[in-house]
């Protein structure tokens, strides 16, 4: 190290024998420099102070990482190995030639710690926002097969991993010298972290699937039981009866007076805060100065220093104003800055040289297998006798063995405190993340979501019995959806002859929490937090059941989850209900001008995922004014065209002209030299309806796409409602180059010209899709 004094932050490094060093360095230390010019007489030097130095690491650090990232995931693997790949490949720079002279510069001598220290912070928040994002509730509603998943996956690889591993020992007694080390090592791989579970399901875009939740389920309670194993573990380390009293005295009372003095505080801060506001920075700042204060705390009552950031996490009241807020404006520096700086640096310590201990990696490696194989028969053989399926049980088994960035954390700090070696250490870390590249892979090839929905074919409206009970799901993002879906409901004209099951489903977007949440209130008629979400969509439609009782049963339900996974949860009960048909709000919304008020990008991904796999028809409602069926006439129109979605238009124009006010006209295009497939349905309409009077059915003849459309401009403000197919023969001549200005594809052709606001209409466009067959 002499010969690097000269570069590195210090002034004098000097090797007295193989583990110390003398180091000289001024006080106080170099924070900032004066440039590289500027330095040179005062030795203020970019190298040689610890501001310039640290945000070159930082900088190495981050394209290093993103360099790895580019690669490994176009492989799908999660972005932790790319973060453990750049402290490796940085780690090894810095020990072996011939980059060790250069990186010896970069990152010199004693500037380890304070890289290291500075980008704990970041561990730190992760473990604070993990806490806020849990519902501790969830402990009270878990159920059996929750706890005892989680009860058998902590305790047997003990049971059996300990008596295993002194077998091993016994006869291999030159492995004795590493009891701690493998001790830990099958300890570390054997916890289950509720925040590393919910990434990896996060990354399998699986938290609102049956399997996900209950992944969810039992994380949250293996993590539970595996904190208070380790601090009733901590306290009991202390030297003699009366210390480890009175450091179980102070952990029971930290972990308890935490919740009760500063969860009201919290509540009452929510309490006066104004509805639809965050709450104030001052609080914000006040609860982060509360996390480091409290990790200080637990130092001194003998726990680790991220117990308080824990507890005080889990005591913060989850989603909005508080809980989303700290995560909204943590998140950033926790997860994505700091994050993988620290699991960068804690790689980088690592002795990777393997070579000189073949052994150490040897042992190492087969316990964490052993570990991990006893662990994954734990969860695999009661998923089996709980009736779950060979692969959804397999599926579970493993993504509870995943690891990640607690793990990295965990074994960082017991390496700092010389409980395991440099190449145990690095063994460790590789262990890691071939593990989370083997859960990445192996539950995306065994557990597909959408498979549940194939197979279940003629849920649709022409399939049904005449007369039959309709069961319809709608979902509602906002207020202004509300009359919108009730008219359409109108549309169906329920009656006592012709009843109506109505599932309404009020899709919110998950903030500041992590567990999904799915609540029936048909069921649950108690005041609750969920409920509070939901009070003006359960107001209105228990108001629409009451006026149309007996025609029409409502049943209401809250969904709050990540919008990239609410289509789960609408295709889920649409399963469940045995609906034949999911009503969705298109997603963008007019002013009373014609100006585009609201266009939300997330409900127009949910709205496309749910036309890919929903089991049953599905229809998206473009709504335009606030024309009520019920109160006035109504001027309805089909254009038709041929095929399975048109014919489900007409299937339901045939149960709106049961309804006097309604006065249908069925605009059929044709083509004098072509004729489209599936016209029976229409004739079929025809017959049905040959003797009502509020029918008209008109041939139009278009000879081309440019025809069909100034038709369509021609008559689109002498409606109030058309329904069309979303899909029709792509050689129909009558659509020939509208394709190619269509701008929104989940409207079909004929529905995305219609609900173009260069027309000005005033109607509204439901357009149907019949369920797409699956095998």
């Amino acid at each position: 190290m002499a010969e690097f004094a000269k570069e590195n932050l210090f002034d004098n490094v000097k090797q007295l024998d193989n583990n110390t060093y003398r180091v000289c360095f001024k006080a106080p230390p170099r924070i900032v420099s004066d440039g590289i010019w500027g330095g040179q007489k005062n030795g203020r030097k970019p190298m040689k102070s610890f501001l310039p130095l640290f945000e070159l690491q930082v900088l190495i650090i981050f394209v290093v990482t993103q360099i790895c990232h580019f690669f490994f995931k176009r492989l799908r693997l999660p972005f932790l190995v790319s973060q453990i790949m750049a402290g490796i490949i940085i780690g090894i720079s810095i020990q072996e030639e011939p980059t060790r002279d250069l990186m010896a510069k970069l990152f010199p001598f004693g500037s380890h710690d304070v890289i290291s220290t500075i980008s704990s912070i970041g561990f730190v928040l992760f473990i604070f926002i993990n806490g806020v994002e849990m519902d501790f509730s969830m402990i009270t509603r878990t159920g059996k097969k929750a706890w005892t998943l989680a009860t058998i996956g902590l305790v047997l690889p003990t049971m059996i991993g300990y008596p295993l591993l002194q077998y091993i020992l016994t006869k291999k007694p030159d492995l004795n010298s590493m009891r701690t080390d493998l001790m830990v090592s099958s300890a570390l791989h054997n916890l289950v972290s509720f925040a590393v579970i919910y990434k990896t399901l996060n990354g399998l875009q699986m938290q609102n699937s049956e399997l996900g939740r209950l992944a969810l389920s039992t994380a949250l309670s293996s993590d539970i039981l595996s904190t208070t194993m380790a601090c009733v573990i901590k306290a009991a380390m202390a030297n003699g009866t009366k210390a480890k009293m009175l450091n179980s005295f102070y952990l029971i009372a930290f972990v308890t007076l935490i919740p009760l003095v500063f969860r009201p505080i919290m509540f009452w801060v929510i309490k006066n805060t104004p509805e639809g506001r965050p709450v104030s920075n001052g609080v914000v700042y006040l609860i982060i100065l509360m996390v480091f204060g409290l990790g200080w705390i637990s130092i001194n009552i003998n726990q680790d220093f991220l117990l308080g950031a824990f507890i005080l996490g889990l005591a913060v009241p989850e989603g909005p104003p508080l809980g989303s807020t700290l995560v909204k404006k943590l998140r950033f520096f926790g997860n994505w800055f700091f994050l993988p700086i620290f699991v960068a640096t804690c790689t980088m310590k690592a002795n990777f040289s393997f070579n000189h201990r073949p052994n150490v990696v040897i042992a190492t490696s087969l316990v964490a297998l052993l570990t991990h194989v006893v662990k994954t028969l734990a969860i695999f053989l009661p998923a089996l006798w709980c009736k779950l399926p060979v692969s959804d049980a397999l599926s579970l088994a493993l993504i509870l063995n995943s690891k990640g960035e607690m793990e990295v954390g965990l074994s960082s700090s017991q390496f700092d405190n010389k409980m395991i070696g440099g190449h145990t250490y690095g063994t460790m870390m590789i262990s890691i993340m071939v593990t989370a590249s083997i859960v990445q892979w192996s539950v995306k090839s065994l557990y597909d979501p959408s498979r549940k929905y194939a197979g279940y074919q003629k849920r649709n409206l022409m399939d049904m019995k005449p007369d039959s009970e309709l069961r319809v799901l709608t979902c509602i993002h906002k207020k202004s959806h509300i009359v919108p879906i009730t008219n359409v409901i109108d549309l169906f004209f329920p009656s006592l002859e012709n009843p109506m099951t109505v599932d309404v489903l009020h899709l919110i977007e998950l903030v500041g929490r992590s567990l999904p949440v799915f609540v029936s209130h048909r069921h649950q008629r108690v005041k609750s937090s969920h409920k509070a979400y939901s009070d003006d969509v359960i107001i209105a439609f228990d108001v629409y059941e009451h006026d149309n009782a007996g025609a029409v049963i409502v049943n209401t339900y809250t969904s709050i989850s990540l919008p990239t996974l609410m289509h789960e949860d609408v295709c889920n009960l649409a399963l469940d209900k045995v609906a034949s048909m999911v009503i969705l709000p298109f997603h963008q919304r007019w002013s009373i001008d014609g100006a585009i008020e609201c266009d939300d990008k997330n409900m127009r991904a949910l709205n496309k995922k749910v036309l890919d796999i929903a089991p049953c028809t599905v229809g998206i409602l473009v709504s335009r004014g606030q024309h009520s069926i019920k109160e006035s006439h109504t001027r309805l129109a089909v254009i038709y065209l041929g095929g399975t979605d048109d014919g489900e238009a007409l299937c339901i124009a045939r149960r709106a002209i049961k309804n006097p006010r309604v006065r249908l006209v069925v605009y059929r295009l044709v083509h004098k030299h072509y004729t489209p497939h599936c016209n029976d349905d229409l004739e079929d309409f025809m017959v049905t309806c040959n003797a009502i009077g509020n029918v008209c059915c008109t041939d139009v003849t278009v000879e081309e796409g440019s025809k069909t459309a100034c038709f369509l401009r021609d008559i689109v403000n002498e409606h109030d409602l058309f329904i069309v197919g979303r899909r029709h023969e792509l050689e129909l001549p009558q659509l020939e180059g509208l394709t190619s200005w269509s701008e929104f594809l989940e409207l079909g052709v004929i529905g995305d010209f219609l609900a173009s606001p260069d027309f000005g209409s005033r109607a509204s466009i439901l357009v149907v899709q019949q369920q797409v067959s699956k095998t």
